[in-house]
């Protein structure tokens, strides 16, 4: 059984007991979350599509994590003007744990 699901403009495919990185969800650690933008869903035989969304189709999922990315470095320059600009960025990301696939 998995399903495909959309979150933080991204899709992945999830089955149930999958640790997974996805963009900052609101929720502390330990917070039981319901995902509804389910796109696709497969039980054995069994395949349901969405239209875009599968209706009635829900996933469980356990907050693990609340965290931040490695620091990235955003450099610019213009040769022989003087223009230099150094920023840095870390995204914030939250791991969840797949619990049950409910369709």
């Amino acid at each position: 059984m998995f399903a495909v699901i959309k979150t933080g403009g991204k899709q992945y495919v999830v089955r149930p007991g999958d640790r997974i990185t996805v963009e900052k969800l609101p929720g502390n650690p330990g917070d039981v979350i319901e995902i509804r933008e389910v796109l696709l869903v497969n039980k054995g035989d069994e395949l349901k599509i969405g239209t875009p969304l599968v209706e009635s189709a829900v996933i469980e999922a356990k907050i693990v994590e609340q965290g931040r990315g490695p620091k990235i470095i955003v450099f610019k320059k213009k040769p022989k003007k003087g223009y230099k600009r150094k920023k840095g960025h870390r995204q914030f990301y939250t791991t969840i744990e797949i619990q049950q696939i409910r369709a």
